[in-house]
């Protein structure tokens, strides 16, 4: 197959509800840009027959493929996929549950033809989610400006459109513990942002449970930042000083009133306030270990299981042949 112009990867995990759906709003769309795009479904170890139903689409349209995964790795994994498979001189990342408008990709094409190298979705408006949702992200947001190495745009998510450039140079980034917002940030480029409401999701429910999001946002942070790591040794400096200023004040009482008999709560409390704060810092380090360790084992960043249409011809995955398994 001749290289397309386009590329549009769509994770997917337990939608087979939505790919009719959003292949009858994102095809139009395609053709009227160019007749040379592909789009690469990757399947991240569904469990509904989500692949099947991306096998009987790819039958009647040659130029949709999917790349299957042996089990879930993850979405962040999943657009690292997508990004090794994909060809296009352009290359748009969106969900398929529809919250992604593909009307949008017109406007970034517009924009990348104007000459920016990256194009993304900017989120307006946030009604949609609760008070708390907001709120944490809000809260994550103020965190990574402040700690973080870059600066994350406001409302930016996974869609968008990347020059081949910026695609070949996100496919040299290895590391496991993958934040995709914040490398389509570090990788720089001149970039701009397109504002769209998110729409609703027509069919299925959203993958990302509350913890989910509290561990992706903690990853975040950790990738590209070092002050989780330095809060604990303000911290030990302020506790130091807390606590020669309050020998100090004992020995002055001493000498100036006295002893007193010791109370047992009070040094259960500062026990137990220590023992905490020792644990929580244990807990940092080891978490940057833990990161450390899953780097240095070198595993396969995903294991493909079986590849569809245009992405079966594709032999540039960061796994080795090793680590694939095809089947008939």
């Amino acid at each position: 197959m001749a290289s397309p112009k386009l590329s549009v990867i769509i994770p997917v995990h337990n939608e087979s509800a939505n790919i009719a759906p959003l292949c009858e709003r994102l095809l139009p769309v395609l053709n009227r840009i160019t007749s040379m795009w592909e789009v690469i479904f990757v399947d991240d170890g569904s469990r509904d027959d989500t692949l099947e139903r991306i096998r009987a689409v790819s039958r009647t349209e040659p130029r949709i493929g999917a790349v299957s995964f042996s089990r879930n790795f993850g979405k962040e994994t999943a657009i690292a996929a997508g990004l090794d498979h994909a060809r296009g001189e352009a290359v748009v990342i969106m969900d398929a549950d529809l919250q992604h408008p593909p009307e949008m990709i017109e406007t970034f094409v517009e924009r990348w033809k104007e000459g920016y190298d990256m194009v993304y979705g900017q989120r307006t408006d946030r009604s949609d989610e609760t008070r708390v949702k907001r709120g944490f992200a809000h809260l994550f947001y103020r965190l990574f400006a402040r700690f973080g190495e870059i600066e994350l745009p406001p409302g930016a998510g996974d869609f968008r459109l990347i020059d081949r450039k910026g695609v070949e140079v996100l496919r040299a980034l290895g590391e496991k513990a993958r934040f995709s917002k914040g490398l389509y940030a570090w990788i720089g480029f001149k970039d701009t942002g397109v504002p769209f409401v998110v729409e609703e999701r027509r069919f299925g429910t959203t993958k990302w449970s509350f913890r989910k999001l509290f561990r992706f946002a903690f990853d975040g942070i950790a990738a590209f930042s070092t002050a989780p790591l330095r809060v604990w040794t303000y911290l030990g400096f302020v506790i130091s000083f807390m606590s020669i200023a309050t020998a100090i004040y004992f020995m002055v009482r001493t000498l100036l009133f006295g002893t007193d008999l010791p109370g047992f709560p009070s040094l259960i409390v500062s026990v137990m306030f220590f023992s905490g704060i020792q644990l929580m810092s244990l807990g940092i380090i080891g978490e940057y270990v833990g990161r450390i360790f899953a780097e240095v084992k070198r595993r396969p960043l995903y294991v493909v299981a079986e590849r569809i249409g245009g992405a079966a011809e594709v032999s540039t995955s960061l796994v080795s042949d090793d680590f694939r398994y095809r089947r008939a």
